[in-house]
């Protein structure tokens, strides 16, 4: 097979980014100055602006819109469990108008400007910064090699020589054997030698079918010079936690331990000593500008915003004091993915948006506040409640399970709500390729219902 031509670096550019007036512009040189201080207002339309939610869906439908998707954000959380849609596909659709999953898919495992490999969890990646995600690679290789596959070498040999003899392969391909413990659960152990080879970079997934994974040797997925590109430990380090800033863009210093899971330690490692810290690398992109600091009305510490986004701040200060919507256009509303990057923050949501979100598809039913796969409504720029969307496929139908509303917001009485909803829920229903929406019969929800039928 031959390998596809090397994408480069600068083929989809991020959209272009609003000229701010001065004193606001990007840093590092430019002469153009940063607020040390940012009122929360100001913080929450910069989110949404520079998630390009403001307003959502504003992106064509198309390839491009999807690379520069990614562009913008630097990685996309995926996640197989397809309840509202995958994780990836809900947040390129709270963008991009029209969207369809094929799209990504032909981007993945077709043209293959995009790849899967492990950034925080497993994530959809720009092929053209493969190189900069070698390290996943390197370490889970160094793991492995000293573990799975010395123990199960046989298998290993087994696997390779018959993908390089036959082509691409499933675990399903091959009769299952008895279990071997795997991670967190037992596992048939050609899954799980297929799978790890994957996390060290030898085999690579071809394509899925539904959430079957099938695997090729990444020689024959990748060019060969991309392949054989070698950043230092120190950049690919210093990517990765630039991709954190990039993905969000309001992260501290500290937060939740999963944000930075894979982004190496806050203190040196002693079994490590050659693995640069966080601190030191953070320290570093503030240095050379790549990061700016600021403080926000609220918020303890400082927050860090990329250099390229801060005219998004400009743009940000002029509505806000204007008085001007979001993006200048009617507030819309949106459904955010549980593992979109504007929700990765908890705290940030708490302090800034005063929402309490919580993923609860690993809470207990009994436990749970609201639903097992719940998204929150954003609402120009505040987050004004939840939703619990499904797909029932077999009725062609979107199924509203439930809504919960913020206190002191009512969505029957929100100037310009109404329609918004009723726009973002067409938008959903032709994304799942539904044809009708039903809510749940109690009384509130019948009233809300009728309200949207009227409004949309």
């Amino acid at each position: 097979m031959t390998p596809n031509p090397a994408p480069t670096r600068t083929a989809h550019a991020a959209p272009p980014v609003p000229t701010a007036p001065a004193p606001v512009a990007a840093p590092a040189g430019s002469g153009i100055e940063v607020p040390r201080t940012v009122p929360a207002a100001v913080a929450r339309r910069f989110l949404v602006l520079r998630h390009l939610l403001a307003p959502p869906r504003a992106l064509p439908a198309g390839e491009q819109s999807v690379m520069d998707v990614v562009a913008r954000l630097g990685s996309l959380q995926f996640d197989p469990l397809e309840i509202a849609g995958r994780n990836h596909d809900l947040v390129l659709q709270a963008r991009i108008a029209g969207y369809r999953r094929e799209i990504t898919d032909t981007l993945l495992y077709e043209r293959r400007l995009l790849f899967e490999a492990y950034n925080k969890g497993l994530s959809i990646l720009p092929t053209a910064e493969l190189p900069l995600y070698r390290l996943t690679w390197d370490h889970a290789r160094i793991r492995h090699d000293g573990a799975a596959f010395d123990e199960h070498a046989p298998l290993v040999e087994e696997l390779l020589a018959r993908i390089r003899r036959d082509g691409r392969l499933s675990s399903t391909d091959i009769e299952s054997r008895a279990a071997i413990d795997w991670y967190w659960r037992p596992t048939n152990p050609v899954r799980a030698i297929l799978e790890a080879l994957a996390e060290a970079g030898i085999l690579a997934i071809a394509r899925r079918d539904g959430n079957r994974r099938i695997y090729d040797l990444a020689e024959r997925l990748f060019p060969v010079d991309l392949l054989a590109e070698r950043p230092s430990v120190r950049e690919q380090a210093r990517h990765r936690l630039l991709s954190r800033y990039r993905a969000n863009g309001l992260l501290g210093a500290a937060g939740q331990a999963e944000l930075w899971i894979g982004t190496g330690r806050a203190a040196p490692d002693p079994a490590r000593p050659d693995l640069p810290t966080r601190t030191e690398l953070r320290a570093e992109l503030l240095a050379d500008g790549s990061l700016t600091a600021v403080s926000v009305e609220g918020l303890r510490g400082p927050r860090l915003i990329v250099a390229s986004d801060v005219a998004w701040l400009g743009r940000a200060i002029v509505e806000v004091d204007a008085g001007a919507p979001p993006g200048g256009a009617a507030p819309a509303v949106s459904f955010l993915a549980p593992l979109d990057p504007f929700c990765w923050d908890r705290d940030l949501l708490r302090g800034l948006f005063g929402f309490d979100y919580v993923w609860e598809v690993y809470v207990p039913q009994s436990k749970r506040r609201w639903g097992y796969y719940v998204l929150p409504i954003l609402f120009g720029d505040r987050l004004v409640g939840r939703i619990e969307p499904r797909f029932d496929r077999a009725a062609r139908a979107v199924r509203v399970l439930g809504t919960w509303w913020e206190a002191g917001f009512d969505p029957l009485a929100a100037e310009g709500f109404l329609p918004a909803f009723a726009a973002a829920l067409d938008a959903y229903r032709a994304f799942g390729r539904a044809t009708r929406v039903t809510f749940p019969r109690d009384r509130a929800s019948r009233t809300l219902a009728g309200a949207v039928a009227r409004a949309g």
